[in-house]
């Protein structure tokens, strides 16, 4: 497993870089400590959040023919705790997968869902990856014939054009000639539907987004009034992505450690970004990483898409 000691030593560097450059900005991933990823959790259960439920209903409907590209023997091996349903609901109704990986940078949060799969399915080897996928890890060794990767609700999109190319560049080298990568991609749609996503009436994203905040200040001795800012979510139509950010309500001054910084009335913090996709302009992108896209499901709206892709010899 990954150092704790060493994230959390991660987690200072990248912060203070991030609120030094201009404009403000901080990784995604440091979104998703323990209260993070409960809150996400909540999000994906929100009315206005479509991809969770609407991805869930794909993997539903199309069961049988995902069962019949992940074949026998397989490994499932998934960028994400173990917590949701969509990875419940695959690991009992598919019946070749004999093992799974669970990858994901909370650490308690991952062993904590872990542990509650192995009670479900003792018939599964289980193995736990504590580590940041967004930079270079290796993967248990495993026993299965077959590894196929599974990365759903669309967190491709949090990656900008570089890392989106790296990220896939990498899993490829993960794989071998005949191994899969299923993996969920949000589509372009109607703005106004996008909005509602990220802006829900029980403002769960708002706390979400500014978990942050006290996470900073729990964790690396920060004094940041959450009082003193606010969540900002819209979508940027020439990007093609919704922005989310928090954004300073007045002129203010805030320590982490020994450090200071500055915030001018009206800054923001670029947190996290999403991008959509076309069908053609995601699997364009998987080739160019060295992968073979074999088959597309999407809903009946075409909000979002389930692509399955197997790496080149």
């Amino acid at each position: 497993m990954t150092s704790v000691k060493a994230m959390e030593k991660s987690f200072y560097k990248d912060v203070l870089t991030g609120l030094r450059s201009v404009p403000k900005r901080l990784e995604p991933k440091y979104l998703y400590d323990y209260r993070g990823s409960e809150l996400f959790e909540e999000i994906t259960k929100t009315p206005e959040y479509y991809p969770t439920r609407t991805e869930m209903r794909i993997l539903k409907k199309e069961l049988n023919s995902i069962s019949d590209y992940i074949g026998d023997e397989a490994a499932l091996i998934e960028f994400g705790s173990g917590s949701s349903e969509k990875i419940k609901f695959l690991l009992h109704h598919l019946k070749g997968i004999k093992e799974y990986v669970a990858i994901d940078i909370s650490e308690s949060f991952l062993l904590q869902s872990v542990e509650k799969l192995k009670k479900e399915h003792q018939h599964l080897y289980v193995h736990t990856v504590c580590a940041d996928y967004t930079v270079p890890f290796s993967l248990p060794s495993l026993k299965a014939k077959k590894k196929v990767l599974f990365f759903p609700g669309s967190t491709i999109g949090n990656f900008d054009k570089q890392e989106r190319k790296t990220f896939l560049n990498r899993m490829s080298t993960l794989l071998t000639k005949g191994d899969g990568f299923i993996i969920g991609v949000d589509l372009k749609k109607d703005e106004k539907l996008l909005h509602s996503a990220y802006n829900d009436a029980k403002q769960v994203t708002r706390a979400f987004n500014l978990n942050l905040l006290q996470r900073m200040n729990r964790e690396l001795l920060a004094n940041f009034m959450v009082e003193n800012f606010e969540h900002k979510a819209f979508y940027n139509h020439e990007e093609g992505r919704i922005e989310m950010h928090i954004e300073s309500l007045k002129e203010q001054l805030v320590t982490i450690g020994e450090e200071e910084i500055s915030f001018q009335k009206g800054e923001t913090i670029h947190t996290e970004s999403s991008y959509k996709f076309s069908v053609q302009e995601f699997q364009n992108l998987a080739k160019e990483a060295n992968f073979i896209p074999k088959k597309v499901w999407t809903d009946e709206e075409n909000l979002f898409s389930v692509h399955y892709l197997e790496v080149k010899a």
